[in-house]
């Protein structure tokens, strides 16, 4: 298992890197929107019971986002428009009000139907969909690797915090590995992320935000994100649980599914696209 998790990761990875190196955009956003589509597919079937609605509402949602690409190239001010007036603000009133109030009561209210579920995953995924490309078209791979690795320093650091002093359970009902030391630090690790990257890596998303909100504010950002891509990471735990699996797909071995990996950055990428548009 450890041997299959470590060949996909590095497989992952020269995936992304031969992504950011190319000399056009298109096979980032091809990525993003190959990512995207993978996770709504599997966000649809934590719940959604219909296969074969959910395999085709993750086919023309693929296919949306294809010619959302061309227009986004092209500086389409429309879609702009729909994304931030409607899209965006959308994803985070879910990740601000429900999403929250799922997580702390440990459950999906009953009230809540699997058409309402899907029609949230399709909003958060296209949210972080627009968010990511939004952030590598306009500002570079610097500023999209900085802000993916601040979700992984926040990831890492909390397994690992957490196993060497985890002692009291974040939310036991959702996820009962989580502790509150290990929230810790991860939320310490990704703020000095970015504290670090904003003085040392130009183009950097830190480096972005700094010059506009000031060192003070950097430090709440940090936690704040932190904070939330915790919140993306129990949220889909308490989807798993609900739907009674383990992994949200077996897409990437050994890995589970895409979901998985990116569950932390369904809060984040929107949060982070207002930070810099409102700075």
């Amino acid at each position: 298992m450890l041997r299959q998790r470590i060949l996909t990761a590095i497989v992952l990875l020269l995936i992304v890197a031969g992504a950011v190196t190319a000399s056009t955009p298109w096979p980032m956003l091809a990525l993003l929107t190959l990512m995207a589509g993978c996770a709504l597919w599997e966000w649809l079937r934590l719940v959604w019971p219909h296969p074969l609605a959910r395999g085709c509402a993750a086919v023309v949602f693929v296919c949306a986002l294809g010619v959302a690409s061309r227009l986004l190239v092209d500086g389409h001010a429309g879609l702009d428009l729909l994304f931030l007036r409607v899209i965006l603000p959308l994803a985070l009133l879910f990740w601000v009000f429900a999403a929250p109030f799922m997580v702390v009561r440990a459950q999906v209210p009953a009230r809540c139907p699997a058409p309402g579920l899907a029609l949230a995953g399709g909003v958060t995924l296209a949210a972080t969909w627009y968010a990511l490309a939004w952030i590598f078209l306009r500002h570079g791979a610097a500023a999209l690797i900085s802000l993916w690795a601040l979700i992984w320093c926040a990831d890492i650091a909390a397994y690992f915090t957490g196993r060497a002093l985890g002692r009291h359970k974040l939310a036991p009902r959702v996820s009962p590995g989580k502790t509150w030391e290990g929230a810790a630090g991860g939320v310490l690790a990704a703020t000095l992320w970015l504290l670090a990257t904003a003085a040392w890596w130009p183009g950097s998303y830190g480096a972005l935000l700094a010059p506009r909100t000031g060192w003070a504010a950097l430090v709440l950002i940090g936690l704040v994100l932190a904070a939330w891509s915790i919140l993306g990471d129990l949220f889909e735990s308490l989807l798993k649980r609900r739907a009674g699996v383990k992994d949200s797909s077996q897409l990437l071995p050994g890995h589970g599914g895409v979901y998985d990996r990116i569950d932390a950055v369904l809060p984040v990428a929107p949060a982070a696209i207002f930070l810099l548009l409102i700075g």
